[in-house]
């Protein structure tokens, strides 16, 4: 399988195009049959539902998925086409999937974590905990700050635009080194500008500190804190997802078949975007994140909020924090999350401060950049109802 769509943000650029004909008489079939909560189906089809179907039906997305939480904590799950083009199995409901750059929200966690322990400074250079390692054309270790790895502001060369289509183990090592044969984009501070290699520096931080591999801080300090049951940072050399999960998609070109890119080694997206979750856990995780003392200090979770402007792959309006996006809702206000793309999935949601949370999941990349709007408006649909 050739490697597609790396863990670039919120709408990197892809291989994009329609449904194979046979797949998509499945799709026209199932949307019609869509499963959801006891709560919603007495109900009858809601926005959210509507928006799912209108994903599948008219974008040709395999399947969309989602879980919605109100103020008071009732949740509600929607699935939307088929779990598999091949036999037009069900979508699990709140199955597993990859959530890509949602893992750079886990990470900064930790980091933050470790600032609020006083083991680690945002506004010490990298240098003081990785002495000599990032170094290359215009790029110095010493000149750039924690804070500006986290914030997406240090000028690092993006490696994962220059990996190719090489399918293999990556060490976080092999990561930073494809980067660092690369001039920086701009000088540290200048500009904001997203890179996957400030969080392979950010993990590399949190293993230097803490002597332990990023994986295990992550799974001891943030989804056992949080009470996440479906959220795992895959092992070295495992390809699977683990519980019920979607098939999730990927093309060779625009306009080529739909391929299943399910299985695959993730050790290129790393701490910038390896993890596996549900729409229902990712939910669970940022509330947590937005209650103080929860999973960060109130000093930490204020840095950890503390945005600049962002820019693409990002929506109009949204700002950048320590691994933390606020989105404008057209509700008013915003909420706060990450998104994630990788191969064969796109995860959208976060959280509300007032305790609302939305996650929705869709499996390929959309083939129309209006059709990525359209699963961000379910998110917005979700939370402003």
């Amino acid at each position: 399988m050739r490697q597609k769509s790396r863990p670039s943000g919120r709408r990197p650029g892809g291989r994009r195009g329609t449904v194979p004909a046979a797949a998509a008489l499945a799709l026209s079939v199932l949307t019609t049959g869509v499963l959801a909560s006891p709560a919603a189906s007495a109900a009858g089809p809601d926005a959210v539902q509507r928006g799912l179907s209108s994903l599948v039906r008219d974008d040709g997305l395999p399947a969309a998925l989602a879980s919605v939480k109100d103020r008071d904590g009732r949740t509600r799950t929607y699935t939307a086409g088929v779990g598999d083009l091949a036999t037009g199995a069900k979508v699990p409901e709140d199955g597993q999937v990859r959530i890509g750059s949602n893992t750079k929200t886990f990470t900064a966690v930790v980091v933050l974590q470790l600032v609020g322990e006083g083991k680690v400074d945002l506004d010490a250079k990298v240098d003081t905990y990785l002495r000599g390692l990032v170094r290359g054309e215009g790029i110095d270790g010493r000149r750039i700050t924690v804070r500006q790895l986290l914030q997406q502001t240090s000028g690092l060369p993006d490696y994962v635009k220059h990996l190719g289509e090489d399918v293999r183990y990556y060490e976080p090592r092999d990561l930073l080194d494809i980067a660092l044969r690369h001039k920086a984009d701009f000088a540290p501070g200048e500009k904001w500008g997203y890179s996957n290699t400030n969080y392979v520096l950010a993990g590399l931080i949190v293993q230097k500190v803490t002597g332990r591999p990023l994986a295990e801080e992550i799974d001891r300090r943030v989804v056992q804190r949080a009470g996440l049951r479906h959220t795992y940072f895959p092992a070295p050399g495992d390809t699977t997802v683990r519980e019920p999960h979607p098939k999730g998609y990927y093309q060779d070109a625009a306009g080529a078949p739909l391929r299943d890119g399910t299985e695959l080694d993730p050790s290129w997206g790393w701490a910038a975007g390896q993890m596996i979750s549900t729409n229902s856990d990712l939910n669970r995780f940022f509330t947590a994140l937005l209650t103080p003392g929860r999973l960060l200090p109130a000093a930490q979770l204020a840095q950890m909020r503390t945005t600049v402007p962002a820019g693409r792959p990002f929506a109009p309006g949204a700002r950048y924090g320590l691994g933390l996006v606020s989105t404008p809702l057209s509700c008013h206000g915003v909420y706060w999350g990450h998104g994630g793309s990788t191969t064969g999935y796109e995860t959208r949601g976060g959280a509300t401060d007032d305790g609302r949370a939305a996650g929705v999941a869709v499996t390929t990349q959309p083939a129309d950049p209006a059709a990525m709007k359209r699963v961000e408006r379910v998110v917005d649909t979700a939370l402003c109802r």
